[in-house]
């Protein structure tokens, strides 16, 4: 296992400036969100992840690149929340000018709900148990990545079942009968690219030697 301090995690400064970032978006997405309920389902993750992040901040820092990963992903949720993914000014403006049939949004966040737990679970991995960089090491993150892809389209269908109508705009799935497959299929694709993009990053910061 490598050293429980990365080579490269965010300063002080720069992890406030992430913090306050999110915050910000975070309080902006609550003003008057579209749907209440539908934002409050999407921001949850982001109110349970920034607690989480500070309390292991000094005990157990992240890499800087997992630290500006996770930010990105938690202006991707707010974004989404306040508007529901289906409604979002950016996916409705990018469907209209490449004359989509759908707002995409919601396959971007799908896409970065594998690519960034990707780094996340390799980090988590590589620095808390014997398993080494190679083969196992990248079908192990795109393993954990699906499954928790297909854990998350049971809680939209637990969802589904409880709220009945009103769970409509939570599940964005636009009339497409495979949004479902879609998703994770995305996900999935967000798992594989992420570790053929990031991982020689991600090897540098944890302090790995080159390969």
């Amino acid at each position: 296992m490598s050293s429980t301090v990365p080579h490269s995690s965010v300063a002080p400064r720069e992890g406030l400036f992430l913090l306050l970032v999110v915050v910000a978006a975070l309080v902006w997405s609550g003003v008057e969100p579209r749907d209440r309920l539908t934002w409050a389902m999407e921001v949850i993750w982001v109110v349970a992840a920034i607690p989480l992040l500070l309390a292991t901040r000094r005990r157990f820092p992240l890499t800087r690149l997992l630290y500006w990963l996770i930010a990105v992903h938690c202006l991707i949720l707010v974004y989404g929340g306040a508007h529901t993914y289906a409604e979002t000014p950016l996916g409705l403006w990018l469907r209209d000018e490449l004359d989509l049939a759908r707002n995409h949004y919601d396959r971007l966040g799908h896409f970065a709900q594998g690519f960034i737990p990707a780094i996340l679970a390799r980090e988590l991995l590589l620095r808390l148990t014997p398993l080494r960089r190679g083969g196992w090491l990248f079908y192990l993150v795109a393993s954990a990545c699906l499954a928790f892809s297909a854990f998350f389209e049971m809680i939209e269908w637990w969802a589904a079942l409880i709220m009945g109508g009103e769970a409509d705009a939570y599940l964005a799935t636009q009339g497409d009968v495979w949004d479902t497959q879609w998703d994770m299929f995305l996900a999935l694709c967000g798992a594989l690219i992420a570790q053929l993009l990031l991982a020689r990053t991600h090897d540098r910061q944890l302090g790995l030697s080159p390969r």
